[in-house]
């Protein structure tokens, strides 16, 4: 038998079916929206390689990073030209966008624009903010805190559910492993889409060292692919990836993400994979049937 679990519902985000056997999903882009420029370049990259693997994608971008370490870190263009960017981006490329929220206020702006406003792992239990979110009528993309058991998020979505929306994304992103480091349990990915709603793996985030490089956060990149693999090996419904074209000069998150030359190596490999695992959910089910009616 599978040990990957079906969600109960499919939440539409455009023209992307995300949950039940429909195929994996890929959201991903820069941590942080440094230009114009180059998220461009990045979406238009992404969108190809997408294309070639038949892997319906989700931009995502930050327009700020308000939870950084050090005062003297990049945080971004602000909401205001953040959002005219992923605009630009949503328009050009005809495809739905991704951002993250950090206040109440900032939910029912990035909501006129974006197709799934997020809301950070550190934020998740913050009841206006998911309120808020959840207000908006798009796609709300909750992260599980690092703090938190995935179990624990079943009040998060009653929170979310409260507002009359359904359409829930759960992300795990790791949890709190002593200091500077996280750990990924898979079984979060089965334990959370026991909630009913579909699952997302963050492979990037999960590797973080949270102040492990002083004043900035450091990471372990080189286990982005493996531990991707295995999470889609489980079952999970969407990948999140943050991605850069040059990573040793990126402005945020540098140590963690993806080089976008590595992003061919992994959708070639985690897509192998979903197909091998919704063959198998596919042909359970058939049984199942099968012997209900005998």
């Amino acid at each position: 038998m599978s040990t990957a679990i079906v969600s109960n519902k499919i939440v539409k985000v455009g023209k992307i079916k995300i949950g039940g056997e429909n195929p994996l999903v890929l959201i991903a882009g820069p941590c942080v929206i440094e230009s114009e420029k180059l998220v461009l370049r990045t979406a238009g990259k992404i969108v190809e390689l997408t294309y070639n693997f038949k892997i319906p994608y989700i931009f995502k971008s930050s327009y700020l990073k308000a939870n950084r370490l050090s005062i003297d870190s990049f945080t971004g263009p602000g909401i205001k030209k953040g959002l005219k960017i992923l605009e630009k981006v949503k328009k050009e490329f005809r495809m739905p966008v991704l951002t993250d929220i950090h206040s109440a206020e900032e939910a029912k702006l990035a909501g006129e624009v974006v197709d799934v406003v997020q809301v950070p792992a550190f934020l998740c239990r913050q009841t206006d903010i998911v309120l808020a979110a959840g207000k908006t009528g798009k796609a709300v993309n909750l992260k599980k805190g690092q703090f938190l058991a995935p179990e624990d998020m079943s009040a998060i979505v009653k929170k979310v559910e409260s507002t009359g929306n359904r359409s829930i994304l759960l992300t795990e992103r790791g949890t709190t492993f002593g200091y500077h480091n996280l750990v990924v349990d898979m079984r979060s990915l089965v334990i959370m889409r026991e909630i009913g709603y579909p699952v997302v793996f963050d492979a990037t985030h999960s590797l973080q060292l949270p102040g492990g490089g002083g004043k900035v956060s450091s990471g372990q990149p080189e286990f982005i692919i493996p531990m991707a693999r295995a999470a889609v090996a489980c079952g999970c419904d969407a990948l999140f990836v943050e991605t850069h074209p040059d990573v040793k000069n990126a402005l945020s998150d540098a140590k963690s993400m993806l080089p976008l030359e590595q992003l061919d190596t992994l959708l070639n490999q985690i897509t192998q994979i979903d197909r091998l695992v919704k063959k198998e959910i596919t042909s359970e089910r058939k049984s199942a049937n099968n012997t209900k009616e005998d």
